[in-house]
């Protein structure tokens, strides 16, 4: 079975046609980050784009813009968007759930929402090294058709080597998530990454490093897409 390619991307006016060029080179779901003053999971990279973004205006209701024209580009492709609690107590959770649907959403992210609260929200939970086995059954049936399995402890970013934690918490949450799809995130950055991270999980998650070739441009975002679907084809 083909090992699925996540792209994360910061909501900002050129995103569409960057998630475009993602899509096209191979991502089969694009997360799309609605930036946040104070992201506590993400590392430099994601926190200065962000900022960035901030800084543009990109505000709750521009992100939902970004989110709608990005779903008009798509198709069917799958868009999650990502944020933190905080957003949306501003926003209003319900309201919130329904925009992002009415505009394209697949599902949602909530990095700091943990497994078991909100249950009325249809959104994908993270499973970290340091979760209970409790904490990812939980996670597995409540999740929103896949679990997002944070390799490392701390912050999101590129790094020089696959963190060594995430063979040992695929093992660990294989059984307790049933048929749950895996798909490893944060740290993973170049094919041979992905790759070892296939190897092991349902599919890959890769954000820093997608933002930061994103800056680019769609053609540039599009060869380093091609080269991480190439390798995870190669290591299928």
């Amino acid at each position: 079975m083909a090992k699925k390619l996540v792209i994360y991307l910061v909501a900002e006016p050129e995103t569409p046609e960057l998630a475009r060029a993602a899509v096209d080179a191979g991502a089969d779901l694009v997360e799309l980050g609605f930036p946040f003053s104070d992201p506590l999971a993400d590392g430099p990279v994601i926190q200065r784009a962000s900022e960035r973004a901030l800084a543009r205006g990109m505000r709750t209701a521009q992100c939902l813009d970004c989110l709608a024209e990005t779903r008009a580009l798509l198709g069917e492709t799958p868009i999650v968007p990502m944020t933190y609690a905080a957003l949306l107590e501003a926003y209003g959770w319900d309201r919130f759930a329904a925009d992002a649907r009415e505009r394209g959403a697949t599902s949602l992210i909530v990095s700091d929402v943990p497994a078991g609260r909100r249950p009325e929200l249809h959104r994908v939970h993270l499973v970290a090294p340091t979760s209970t086995d409790e904490r990812i059954r939980l996670a597995a049936e409540t999740t929103d058709g896949w679990l997002y399995l944070v390799t490392l402890t701390g912050t999101t970013g590129a790094r020089d080597e696959l963190s060594g934690a995430l063979a040992g918490l695929v093992a660990r949450t294989r059984p307790l998530a049933g048929n749950v799809p895996l798909y490893a995130g944060f740290g993973i950055s170049t094919p041979e990454h992905a790759a070892a991270a296939g190897s092991l999980a349902d599919g890959v998650a890769v954000g820093s490093r997608a933002v930061q070739v994103a800056e680019d441009g769609p053609a540039a975002l599009g060869a380093y897409v091609a080269s991480l679907r190439n390798a995870l084809d190669a290591a299928a």
